[in-house]
């Protein structure tokens, strides 16, 4: 049954989405006119501002830090809670409540590794006393407070807005019974806290730059206010995006990447990535230098503009040595992360025979890939076509991106003659953006221990003097080497949707030649692109290519 008290954190009936609402519309109730107003007070909160450890600098509000800075400071303040003892002293006479004491499913997300403990304490005072000190003192543990501030808060307000703070209130406990409550913080979070606070009285920010909002995401994440999350994740989406930006997005704590709140922030940091760097080619040094998360944003983009499958598994291999020169960890990296980008049903059958004795996979893992990947080519086009959008959902490895080299199926025969059949399968849009003089190119096949390719054209006809479809094959640059082959062109038709033979005819090659039919089906462009082509079954062309090495 649901837990009545839940209730108090979810969006009201009627409020709007965060995501869609207009810019500055209020979501729930405005209460700015209580905040730090006894009047509307039943609690006071007292807040003790620690020294931040050694180095690590308070950010600055006024747009002056940079998101560059941000992530130094981040990184700093990691290290130094790796290094420091954070530890605070406990009065005989108060209770020490650390944010991880809270029941797991009073969380947003998962446990917060890399912010400092708060501890809260509960005093006897009264809470009418002016507590507020800008002197320097020191606590029994030797930590020093640089200040002590105090507002005048409203219970039901924030535990409202808050799990941490509803606990913290309702936890039936003596010290949830007293008026004045005691939050220590270290310096640098004294900005964003304040700002926390007022949010959950006003659902409105004072601060609009990233490295600002980032602080206060975080402080909205260590005490669990999931509309301010939202909140500050729809405001960072709206300012332009760099590479650096979506990167230290990708690289938030592990909780606040688990929050619902923020994953259209990081959606949209791994959508920039694809599109920025979508041509692999074009950008391979830059991606390169980019961490893991980065590589695997553009890594699962169908978009993403490469030779040939094969080419992707190059590029993870080679970053991969690059960032985990130990091969155990590249093993690890490999099996857990990077694989699961890498569409191995889709590499050429060459490749994945060196993808078996290649030691950077582990070897039960490597059978397991190209196994999948065998069995996938083994079936009939439409069986693929069935298997690739059953999986669609769940995982993209059957899917076709923007390859420079389109992929083809192909079977080999040692007799009686070294012989080769080339499927090759192309959208009736791909042929459409051939119009007037484009070329697209098949990926690598082998016969012979020679590398062909088929080439499909929009040229010219030169007797008719109108555009027309061609396909040629040719042989890969290879020295000087003459090579004697017998080939044929077919495609299958309407109405029997059987492969019919084109064209045939016999050719020398040597490096770099390529032979072919200018116009295949004998039919002005016009017409094959037609809707009503014999040639385009369900959308699609159909071609296949018969090699034999002559006697």
């Amino acid at each position: 049954m649901k837990d009545n008290n839940l209730a108090l954190f979810e969006p009201e009936a009627g409020e709007m989405d965060p995501d869609t609402s207009p810019a500055g519309s209020n979501r729930g109730p405005d209460f700015a006119f209580a905040f730090n107003d006894s009047n509307f007070s039943d609690r006071v909160l007292k807040i003790e501002i620690m020294a931040d450890p050694p180095d690590a600098t308070r950010p600055e509000f006024d747009g002056s830090l940079t998101l560059a800075d941000w992530a130094r400071q981040r990184k700093r303040r990691r290290e130094d809670i790796k290094t420091l003892d954070l530890s605070l002293a406990i009065h005989p006479e108060e209770q020490d409540l650390h944010c991880d004491q809270l029941d797991a499913d009073d969380r947003v997300g998962c446990s917060n590794q890399d912010e400092e403990e708060v501890a809260m304490l509960e005093d006897t005072m009264s809470g009418d006393e002016d507590v507020n000190s800008d002197d320097v003192n020191w606590d029994m543990d030797g930590s020093k407070i640089l200040q002590v501030k105090t507002l005048h808060i409203s219970s039901p307000i924030l535990a409202a807005k808050s799990p941490f703070f509803y606990k913290l209130f309702s936890n039936g406990m003596l010290e949830s019974e007293q008026r004045l409550v005691t939050l220590r913080i270290n310096a640098s979070e004294e900005n964003a806290l304040m700002e926390l606070l007022n949010f959950m009285y006003s659902n409105t920010l004072t601060t609009n730059s990233a490295p600002a909002l980032l602080d206060v995401l975080m402080a909205a994440d260590k005490f669990e206010v999931a509309s301010c999350m939202r909140h500050c994740s729809r405001l960072l989406r709206n300012l332009p995006m760099t590479p650096e930006s979506a990167l230290l997005y990708l690289d938030l704590p592990c909780s606040v990447l688990m929050a619902e709140a923020v994953q259209p922030l990081t959606d949209a940091a791994k959508q920039f990535l694809a599109a920025r760097y979508k041509d692999l080619t074009k950008f391979q040094n830059e991606v390169m230098a980019l961490p893991l998360a980065g590589v695997e944003a553009i890594l699962a983009s169908d978009d993403l503009q490469v030779a040939s499958e094969d080419a992707v598994y190059d590029f993870v291999l080679k970053w991969a040595r690059t960032h985990y020169p130990k091969v155990e960890e590249r093993q690890e990296i490999l099996g857990s992360r990077l694989a699961h980008f890498i569409r191995f049903p889709l590499m050429s059958c060459r490749k994945l025979k060196k993808v078996l004795t290649c030691n950077d996979f582990n070897n039960e893992f490597a059978s397991k890939l190209v196994l999948e990947a065998l069995f996938f080519k083994s079936e009939a086009p439409h069986r693929q076509r069935i298997q690739a959008a059953d999986d669609a959902a769940s995982s993209r490895r059957f899917v076709e991106r923007a390859y420079k080299y389109r992929p083809v199926k192909v079977l080999e025969f040692e007799h009686p003659r070294p012989q080769c059949v080339v499927y090759l399968d192309l959208k009736r849009d791909e042929c459409s953006s051939l119009f007037p003089s484009g070329r697209v190119y098949s990926q690598a096949f082998h016969l012979g221990g020679q590398g062909f390719f088929l080439s499909a054209h929009c040229n010219m006809d030169q007797q008719s003097n109108f555009h027309c479809f061609g396909l040629f094959l040719g042989m890969q640059e290879k020295g000087s080497v003459s090579f004697a082959v017998d080939y044929e062109f077919a495609a299958r038709s309407k109405p029997s949707e059987e492969f019919v033979t084109k064209y045939k005819g016999n050719y020398t090659f040597t490096g770099g030649k390529a032979v072919g039919y200018r116009n295949l089906f004998g039919l002005s462009w016009v017409s094959f692109v037609a809707d009503d082509s014999q040639y385009f079954i369900d959308g699609t062309l159909h071609l296949r290519a018969e090699l034999t090495i002559k006697s």
